[in-house]
């Protein structure tokens, strides 16, 4: 009989995607409390893309396996797991760790998929479903008939922004390049060109401002977000994708925004800002910090299984093929996910 081998991808350093390493070895054991799960599907996020740079601003030190998130059957359980986990499809946030064949958990940092969501469909809701989700209930509390500005409406978390806030009963302005906006529109989004002044077509579609913004770009631009809130208003920055290619600090950027964020709040103009950190709250708060995943995944799952959201898969490639997916993933040509798969 074949030895099942682990297979996994590891990021050496700062390299080109061709530089990223195919390791194989022995497939991980499962202790006390803890599961190995066999991936089906993990993603190519955008925090790959600025750890590969060495540009995520609290990314492991080099050299480490990348990989966000992941979906994947529990092949494997210690002692004090719940039995009935053996054989389910689960998902998992890892932050690093995701892309490999076989990745070791505990199992309280497990969610079951639910048996009518596929592997490839759960993994594009998973940590941008859990972003999206979260800054759109958790921190901005949009509600029907608001208007809400999604910036990169096309990509991962802002396809998923999109469909939650619609489904909401919002009204969407987002912003893409041209080769997207006809998609946009089919959704029910008003879509404006990320090149053009986009402070001035939003005043155009939203006269009296947005009630909440959603910024992945970060840099410069930021203060431009902040200005088109209405009174009320909040903005939720969650990336400085504008930095992506600078020398440097990855820590900076972040730094700056959290600055801005700070002396904005401290303002007396009726509007809020925020930082938002998917990990908040795990460090000092653990089992809340679970509980509150758990519930609010399964949401996403939920809106996955209605159809309220669909799932935006770019491409599905095979893990051995990641420096492909990272090339893919990096171009700004795709719409949705750029998934790993067996």
């Amino acid at each position: 009989m074949d030895t099942v081998e682990r297979v996994e991808i590891v990021l050496p350093g700062k390299v080109e995607p061709e530089g990223l390493e195919l390791h194989r070895g022995p497939v991980p054991v499962a202790a006390a409390g803890q599961v190995v799960v066999e991936m089906e599907a993990t993603g190519v996020s955008f925090a790959e893309q600025q750890m590969r740079r060495g540009r995520y601003y609290d990314q492991p030190a080099f050299p480490f396996v990348p990989g966000y998130d992941l979906v994947g059957t529990v092949r494997d359980t210690g002692a004090g797991v719940r039995p009935g986990l053996l054989g389910k499809r689960v998902a998992a946030m890892t932050k690093t760790g995701g892309w490999a064949s076989h990745v070791l958990l505990d199992a309280a940092d497990v969610v079951e998929v639910p048996d009518g969501v596929g592997a490839v469909a759960a993994e594009t809701a998973v940590v941008n479903g859990i972003t999206a989700w979260q800054m759109l209930h958790r921190k901005a509390r949009v509600r029907a008939g608001q208007t809400v500005l999604v910036h990169g409406a096309n990509g991962g978390v802002g396809s998923v922004l999109v469909q939650l806030a619609l489904a909401a009963g919002a009204r969407v302005i987002g912003t893409s390049s041209p080769r997207h906006h006809d998609a946009l529109r089919a959704l029910g989004v008003s879509p404006v060109d990320y090149r053009d002044d986009v402070t001035a077509r939003v005043r155009e579609i939203a006269p009296g401002g947005v009630d909440a913004v959603f910024d992945h770009v970060g840099g410069e631009g930021i203060t431009g977000s902040w200005r088109l809130l209405a009174r009320g208003g909040t903005l939720v920055s969650y990336g400085s994708a504008a930095t992506r290619d600078d020398e440097g600090s990855g820590t900076w950027p972040v730094l700056r925004l959290l600055g801005r964020v700070w002396l904005w709040n401290a303002l007396p103009n009726g509007r809020s800002a925020y930082f938002f950190n998917v990990w908040a709250g795990r460090a000092y708060a653990k089992d809340r910090f679970r509980a509150r995943l758990r519930a609010d995944l399964t949401e996403v799952f939920t809106a996955l299984e209605r159809g309220e959201i669909n799932a935006r898969v770019a491409a599905e490639i095979p893990l051995a093929r990641a420096a492909e997916a990272m090339r893919l993933a990096e171009s700004g040509t795709v719409a949705g996910k750029v998934v790993l798969v067996p």
